[in-house]
């Protein structure tokens, strides 16, 4: 065994036990980030603000501070930009993440020196944990990473840029020379002519690892048996072990990838967001993640059917149950307070402390009253898919408020599948019982005549990959929101597909 794999292996085993110590300490080490973060916040403009010296307990944190969306902190943001010190966390940050709001336009979320080392060293240790596990040294091999450009711009003489481009300068140097794509191929900003470049680059490695969103993963595993004539991808990679993949729920592409990636592949799936290194899978055989409850992130969590009142009840770690879907506030040594990420998660087990991911709070239809979230797609497409072997490749979910043939409105699903199934009617009825199983308020609408059965409308291959190109956001870390309340992506869907 080569000396660097004996290290890797060592040090492996040290990380897999400081994960496990981190799952057995996380409420006193929740306790401890939280008295940290407001004895720091006390010696910014915030925390002067919202009276930082006073705060002694939980209770008197939510007193003082509001749950913050990014408009609520779009001022202090406004203010480091300008030049302005200690603002929201001391110092100025060393990054501003660059991310793309559906309500705010361009965010820019501060990542500090403080915080920058939790994303590298994170991603770091859920590797390594796979390691001590597996046995498989795959540090040792080549490693795809696909990603975001890494060239940053200035915002107010801060270093900004897409999180994943970021993190591409902070790799450890001891990681770079067996990382891919190189330098010049990830900042070439045009996907397809980036996506052809690092094919070409792959079939000349021996890779081990591959990272990505899994619906460009999807089209870089097509794209490399389409250009290699092989039937998958460990046929073409013999030494391909993990795929690391997060930012989407993977369950509706878990069996097309599967397929194409081949026998004897692990999945690995993390939980990054711009505001932090949430959770990541801790097993090798179960999809759950570990909350990443020792990173200088203190976290709170409401019930989402409370998020929407006046004022909702913040619970902290110790206090939350297992199948409940809660939002997700973070405060944290970035300079977040309370700050609502968007994202909800549901406990599965408080011993550890595990969870799944089970939606966003924005992303909902409630055109009728139903309130149908994107944890309830999710799942309904998944049950259906599993039981009826099917492969779909993408798919969103719009209201239908007027249909053009007239008769009661309906959800209409838009879905392109990577191998039609043999009658869409039956697997629309199927979904629409997962739906009515699921969701009470839809269930009532449909059994009062307000609403008829769901409709699927099958779009033909690639309509997903020419929207996001037509939106300027093909590749990198966007992804096609699951469900709107309104129309506007699936009528330019359609559109696009016209014209296929």
């Amino acid at each position: 065994m080569a000396i660097k794999s004996i290290i890797i292996n060592a040090f492996a085993k040290k990380v897999r036990s400081d994960i496990v110590l981190m799952s057995e300490n996380a409420v006193e080490d929740q306790h401890k980030i939280f008295n940290q973060l407001i004895k720091k916040g006390s010696k910014t403009l915030f925390g002067r603000d919202h009276h930082f010296e006073d705060i002694q307990n939980h209770e008197d944190f939510t007193q003082a501070n509001q749950i913050n969306s990014y408009e609520k902190l779009k001022p202090y943001i406004e203010k480091i930009i300008q030049g302005h010190k200690s603002v929201l966390w001391p110092g100025i940050p060393k990054y501003f993440a660059k991310t793309s709001g559906t309500t705010s336009g361009v965010k820019y979320i501060p990542i500090t020196s403080e915080s920058i080392p939790y994303h590298i060293k994170t991603a770091r240790n859920a590797i390594l944990n796979y390691i001590a596990l597996s046995r498989n040294d795959i540090f040792s091999n080549n490693m795809i990473f696909l990603s975001g450009s890494p060239e940053l711009e200035l915002k107010g003489n801060i270093k900004t840029g897409r999180l994943s481009g970021i993190v591409n300068h902070e790799i450890p140097a001891w990681v770079k020379p067996n990382q891919f794509p190189d330098y010049k191929t990830n900042c070439i900003e045009d996907w397809e002519e980036k996506l052809n470049r690092i094919v070409d680059i792959s079939l000349s490695k021996n890779l081990s690892l591959i990272s990505g969103i899994p619906p460009w993963v999807q089209m870089y595993y097509e794209r490399l048996l389409q250009k290699s004539g092989k039937n998958n991808i460990k046929e073409i990679f013999k030494d391909f072990q993990l795929f690391i993949h997060g930012g989407v729920n993977y369950q509706p592409y878990k069996s097309n990838l599967e397929k194409l990636a081949g026998p004897g592949v692990h999945t690995l799936e993390t939980y990054p967001a711009s505001e932090g290194f949430v959770a990541f899978q801790d097993s090798i055989e179960g999809d759950e993640l570990l909350l990443n409850s020792n990173a200088g992130m203190f976290f709170e969590f409401i019930p989402l059917d409370k998020y929407f009142s006046e004022s909702p009840q913040r619970l902290c770690l110790s206090e939350v149950k297992t199948n409940i879907d809660y939002a997700l506030i973070i405060s944290s040594n970035a300079g977040l307070w309370s700050y609502s990420i968007g994202d909800t998660i549901r406990f599965t087990s408080l011993n550890p402390y595990r969870l799944n991911v089970s939606g966003r709070i924005k992303h909902f239809i409630s055109a009728f009253g139903e309130h149908v979230i994107a944890k309830e797609v999710e799942e309904a497409i998944q049950n259906v898919s599993r039981d009826n072997n099917l492969n779909i490749t993408e798919f969103t979910v719009a209201p239908q408020i007027n249909p053009e043939e007239g008769g009661l409105p309906y959800h209409e699903w838009l879905i392109e599948f990577a191998e039609m199934p043999q009658n869409v009617d039956i697997i629309a009825h199927k979904i629409d019982e997962e739906i009515v199983r699921q969701n009470i308020y839809y269930r009532d609408l449909i059994e009062g005549g307000i609403l008829q059965t769901l409709k699927i409308r099958v779009l033909p291959k690639t309509s997903f990959i020419e929207y996001m190109r037509s939106e300027g956001k093909l590749g990198g870390q966007n992804k096609v929101p699951r469900l709107t309340n309104d129309r506007k992506i699936a009528n330019k869907l359609i559109q696009i597909s016209k014209s296929l």
